[in-house]
């Protein structure tokens, strides 16, 4: 049964409390919250501070970096897109981009690309991520890590290059800019992909989480401490941005790189995923259809992820929770919900099923390759549990 507002008071006092407890017990420095009902932002947070010196107050239009949670944001964009065209989730990218075939690559479909079943997490040739023409031509000439569609593994970097350069082959712009034109423009979020420069002076400065062991991610940790492992080459393909403090440089916000590089408050990216929790539509304008919200909720793939070296499950383009994984849910109770975290404990997500949606940004970032107490505790706080 949906969730009414009114029930929804006393659980959101709640969330304000773990927002309150994350900075008194939890090392949070500058953070906000945005979740919407409805339509209707019913709690809006923001507290702390930009950087460390505290020369910065943070408030409510205070911006960072959000990671991989640019990578819901992507996703949408390309599906959108697709629904506009007389592609479908199950045609091949060769229609579109003829040198990706190369080096067995001709089958792969869009459905595989978005929910990360390509096999291409990594480049065996070097190529610099500040480079896109250089990534593509690496992309064409690599060879799939594994049969595609035979088993997934979460491509950290690539799949934004990908999603670019399929945006790129069918309409001449860039990801962030089809972003920007569709939906941050009319919706008014406070959300980019590539930075403009009239911005910069609102971005927090991002810091790295402290190391740590987190529970359930050992395999994952074991592998990326391997330089030779699947799962450190990915997180470094393509190469460059070796360190956090990468995404406190402008080149970096206004790169526009559709995996990683989003900047934006946890408004901007709540109220999107609140339009698409009210079915696609805001303020009487359809913005996606019922084919395009169904595939960002349903399941397409679940079971151990040959990067993440745990389970993980994604739909076309958004992460889902994984049924039997042991793990602590992402994204709430609901089945239907979907969205993307980003390193550090940043999320977004959509729940249709009760209308809701729910973003939480900040720049002190956890150590933790998933979201972590921060951010899940206040999720757990919204619906009860």
């Amino acid at each position: 049964m949906a969730m009414t507002t009114p029930a929804l008071q006393p659980l959101l006092a709640r969330v304000e409390q773990v927002f309150r407890d994350n900075f008194s017990k939890r090392d949070e420095l500058g953070a906000s919250v945005s979740i919407w009902h409805g339509g209707e932002e019913v709690l809006a947070l923001a507290s702390g501070f930009c950087d460390r010196e505290r020369t910065r107050v943070w408030n409510h239009k205070s911006t960072v970096p959000f990671w991989s949670a640019t990578k819901g944001l992507s996703a949408a964009c390309v599906l959108h897109l697709l629904d506009r065209s007389d592609l479908g989730l199950d045609d091949k990218v060769a229609r579109v981009w003829p040198e990706f075939a190369r080096a067995g690559k001709g089958q792969i479909t869009f459905a595989q690309v978005l929910s990360h079943q390509a096999g291409l997490p990594l480049l065996d040739r070097k190529a610099s991520i500040f480079d896109h023409a250089a990534v593509v031509v690496a992309i064409e000439e690599q060879e799939p890590c594994w049969e595609p569609g035979s088993r997934h593994g979460y491509h950290p970097r690539l799949f934004g290059f990908l999603l670019d350069e399929i945006m790129l082959r069918l309409t001449g712009a860039r990801i962030g800019d089809y972003f920007h034109r569709e939906f941050a423009d009319p919706l008014g979020l406070d959300a980019w992909i590539g930075l403009p420069e009239a911005e910069h002076d609102r971005v927090a400065t991002l810091y790295p989480g402290r190391m740590s062991d987190p529970e359930g991610e050992e395999d994952f940790y074991r592998a990326f401490a391997d330089p030779q492992s699947l799962t450190r080459r990915a997180f470094g393909s393509p190469a460059g941005l070796p360190a956090v403090s990468g995404m406190n440089a402008p080149e970096a916000w206004h790169a526009g790189w559709p995996a990683l590089g989003g900047v934006g408050s946890a408004r901007g990216l709540a109220k999107f995923y609140a339009m698409l929790a009210g079915g696609g539509i805001w303020e009487g304008k359809r913005y996606f259809t019922e084919k395009v919200l169904q595939a960002m909720s349903a399941t397409m793939v679940s079971g151990t992820d040959a990067v993440f070296c745990m389970p993980s499950a994604f739909s076309a383009g958004f992460m889902k929770d994984c049924p039997g994984s042991g793990r602590r849910r992402i994204f709430g109770p609901s089945n239907e919900a979907f969205g993307h975290p980003g390193a550090g404990g940043s999320l977004a997500f959509a729940d249709p099923e009760n209308n809701l949606a729910f973003a939480y940004t900040m720049n002190q970032m956890s150590y933790g390759v998933l979201p972590g107490p921060r951010a899940l505790d206040m999720v757990d706080a919204i619906y009860g549990l």
